[in-house]
């Protein structure tokens, strides 16, 4: 059974534009990772720097070795410099229904 990932996040206000391009930039290796199923990034349509990714993948396992990836690469630094927060990360299982 495959688990479902959100991560959220709060951009400063005035990163916005740069954290568009750097997702873009980034997310077509994220989509190619082992055990990514799919992914769609999506903005808070009454907070724009409000932005959730929607991610399934094969396992928690799967993901937390792709997010060991992203930190070896300094991403998570990078990303950091952008977030007004700490970002939150979430696992979901289904439900069943």
């Amino acid at each position: 059974m495959t688990v479902q990932v959100i991560l959220e996040l709060n951009v400063k206000p005035e990163e916005i534009e740069n954290c568009r391009k750097w997702f873009s930039t980034n997310l077509p290796d994220t989509r190619g990772k082992k055990g990514c199923v799919s992914l769609v990034m999506v903005q808070n349509q009454d907070d724009p720097s409000n932005l959730m990714v929607l991610e399934q993948w094969d396992t928690k396992e799967a993901y937390e070795n792709y997010l060991g990836w992203r930190g070896e690469r300094g991403d998570m630094e990078v990303l950091g410099g952008m977030v007004a927060s700490e970002p939150s990360i979430r696992f979901y299982d289904s439900f069943g229904v």
